[in-house]
Order: structure tokens, then C-alpha cells, then sequence
């Protein structure tokens, strides 16, 4: 999750309870944060240029243009285009619990460079351009994205004078992550309805079926009728991680999805998950989850009993 350091606390002026804005402005982007510290309902707020608002602490209800509402929820993200207007409700706000949200805009200039330099790089597997497809993409951040959001919020509120140059880097990985993230979202989707239509659902679809199977880039590459090289490529410019990364997350979604079943030991969670070590299980789990598989099982298990 992303946290708001000391340095934020000291800058900022509360001028306002609800959505009280924090700004620090560079070059090509501007950071806001902003805190609400009691329930209201439908505040309006729009940006002159893409943004990305991703929450910190508490719970939005956002409405959206041309899509239904949401509960926003700290470690989601939502990207949005210029001129977009959010009608936000905060039912949770309380003056010593306050919602915090962080909205990161950027220029279209910058969403275009980053966008053709993923194209330099190679289209995809169909042939098809990258381009920001669904604007209004709701999702959970990833460990990456979440680092650089973190990161980000440091260097915006720093002194130091290369902070322009740094900010640019980060803000090109982190359009490149949502893009790939976009993308494996989509070819998620199309695995349970057309895998069929392309290879990489095909080789989603496969994965998701025999995730218990010794489940080599050598044998997906065979079933994608691809070389290795191509395929390994393809595959990570596409999702943004490598098959190895992708199947160790299916796995995980497997045992997470079984520990939250109080009748199901962590032991047949590890056995239904494809894993071929207990240990190696127990300790790729807490990395991912920063709850070990007994930890979660009880977590989860207190969470249904309320």
C-alpha cells in the first residue's frame, strides 16, 4: 500500500475538510493529494489532462462518465482522460480517519512518446498497435506500480534539482505497467470466453487448466507454435511479466482462493496449487501476500465470521 510520509504533513495546509488539496507541480506533470475529513457526497472534480487517482486510505464511491460507479479502495487505481468529470461521495471520511486519494496528471504529449516507444519496441502478437484503450480502467496495483507511486510521491516533494528528469522516468515505467496491466487484463477475459482467437489466451487458457502440470516455457512455446525466444518476448512485452511470473500468479490466485474455504487445509491449498515444494509455497506466498498461507487462512476466516 501507498503511505503519505512526515514531509507531506509538515508542507501541507488543511484549508478545507473535504478534499483539502496538497499540490506539488514539475515540468510535464502534477501531483495532488487530496484528504477529505468528513462524509460528504457528490464533489465534483476534473483535470485539464490525463490523470491517474489511486487511493491512499479509506473509500470513494466514484461516478463516472459513461460507466457504472465503483467503490474505490486504497491499493486501486483508476485512469482517466482530460476533462473527465468525477462525481465522488466519501461515506466513510471521519476528521481523525481522513480519506486520502492521490491524483497524478500528466500531459498527452507524454501519454503519446511513452505509448511509441512501446511500439518501437514491438506491436502486439496480432499485429494491433498499443494505445490507451479503456480510459476509464479501474484496477489493483501491482508491487511495481505501487513502488513507483511511492517513489514518486518522494520525489515530487524533494528539493533535488534533477527531480524533473527522475519524475519523467517514473512517470513513462508507470503508463508502460498500466498499459501491460490493461493488457493482461484483457487476455485474462478473452481466455474464459474466446481463448481460441490468439495465442497468448490460448496459452492463458492452458495455464488456468492444467496449473497443477509441470508447466515449462519450452512445452507453452510448443502449444503457442512459437519459438522460445519469440514467445518468452512476446509474452512479457504483452503482460508485462514473463510466463514463469504469470504461472506463479495463477498458482497463488489457486491457493488464495482455497485457504479462503475454512474446510481446506493450507496443505491441500499447496497441492491444488501446482507448487512442487511446500516450503518454497509457504515462502513465495508471503512475499506476494505479506501474510504467510496460515496467516491468510485465519485472516480470512475472521473476516467471514463477521
Amino acid at each position: 500500500m501507498i503511505n503519505l510520509n512526515t514531509s507531506h504533513y509538515e508542507s501541507r495546509k488543511l484549508v478545507s475538510l473535504v478534499e483539502n488539496r496538497t499540490v506539488h507541480t514539475l515540468n510535464s506533470a502534477e501531483l495532488n493529494i487530496f484528504e477529505t475529513h468528513q462524509q460528504a457526497s457528490q464533489v465534483m472534480l476534473r483535470f485539464s489532462e490525463p490523470v491517474l487517482a489511486s487511493m491512499i486510505k479509506g473509500k470513494k464511491v466514484m461516478h463516472l462518465e459513461n460507466t457504472h460507479s465503483f467503490g474505490f479502495l486504497p491499493g486501486e487505481s483508476v485512469i482517466l482522460p482530460s476533462n473527465e468529470l468525477m462525481c465522488i461521495d466519501f461515506p466513510e471520511a471521519a476528521e481523525y480517519n481522513p480519506t486520502q486519494c492521490l491524483a497524478l496528471a500528466f500531459s498527452e504529449e507524454k501519454l503519446c512518446e511513452t505509448v511509441e516507444l512501446l511500439n518501437n519496441r514491438g506491436t502486439k502478437q496480432n499485429g494491433k498497435e498499443w494505445s490507451m484503450t479503456d480510459y476509464n480502467y479501474h484496477f489493483t496495483n501491482d508491487v511495481a506500480i505501487n513502488q513507483i507511486l511511492q517513489r514518486l510521491i518522494f520525489i515530487f516533494a524533494e528539493k533535488h534539482p534533477s527531480k524533473d528528469i527522475f519524475a519523467d522516468l517514473l512517470i513513462q515505467e508507470l503508463i508502460i505497467r498500466i498499459l501491460q496491466t490493461e493488457s493482461k487484463s484483457i487476455y485474462l477475459k478473452k481466455a474464459q470466453h474466446d481463448s481460441n482467437n490468439d495465442r497468448i489466451s490460448f496459452i492463458i487458457k492452458y495455464i488456468q487448466d492444467n496449473i497443477t502440470e509441470d508447466l515449462s516455457v519450452e512445452l507453452l512455446s510448443e502449444k503457442a507454435y512459437m519459438s522460445e525466444s519469440n514467445f518468452y518476448r512476446t509474452f512479457k512485452h504483452e503482460l508485462g511479466s514473463s510466463p514463469n511470473d504469470f504461472i506463479i500468479e495463477e498458482r497463488l490466485k489457486v491457493a488464495e482462493s482455497m485457504l479462503r474455504n475454512p474446510k481446506v487445509s493450507v496443505k491441500e491449498a499447496y497441492m491444488a496449487s501446482g507448487f512442487n515444494s511446500f516450503s518454497y509455497f509457504c515462502r513465495i506466498f508471503k512475499k506476494k501476500k505479506n501474510l504467510s498461507p496460515t496467516e491468510f487462512k485465519e485472516k480470512a476466516s475472521v473476516m467471514k465470521a463477521k
